[in-house]
């Protein structure tokens, strides 16, 4: 089981992306409101999915440099209401894996996270060359 963490200042966001996970077969290990006690939950807990609200990728604090540094292989998602190709194309950059859009849609979140992990999977076995 795929353990994920969730960092975003509304409350009611991080219980339904709890609800969505939790449902999805994820194990949900940290759920924060604040990036300095996300940061604290990532190290305690080392997921391999990070799910963190626009603003705190976006306040120039380096929190994903930090989490790059630290945890290079947890795939990081993005949370917001509103994502336009200068915010993905800026995220990508800093090393987002995917984009999770609110209002949540149950299937949408979970294909997203999908999508990235198989990806992630393709990438390592062509980098050992098992195929």
């Amino acid at each position: 089981m795929l353990k994920a963490l969730i960092i975003d200042a509304s409350g009611v966001a991080r219980g339904l992306l709890n609800t969505v996970l939790t449902e999805g077969g994820y194990e949900v290990v940290g759920s924060t409101h604040t990036m300095a006690q996300g940061i604290a939950l990532a190290m305690k807990h080392r997921p391999q999915i990070i799910c963190i609200a626009r603003e705190n990728i976006e306040d120039g604090s380096g929190v994903m440099e930090e989490l790059r540094a630290k945890l290079p292989k947890s795939l990081i998602f993005m949370v917001s209401g509103a994502i336009d190709a200068a915010t993905i194309q800026s995220s990508l950059a800093l090393g987002v894996n995917g984009f999770i859009v609110k209002p949540f849609k149950h299937d949408a979140v979970l294909k997203t996270i999908r999508t990235a992990v198989l990806a992630l999977i393709r990438k390592q076995q062509e980098a050992t060359g098992d195929q």
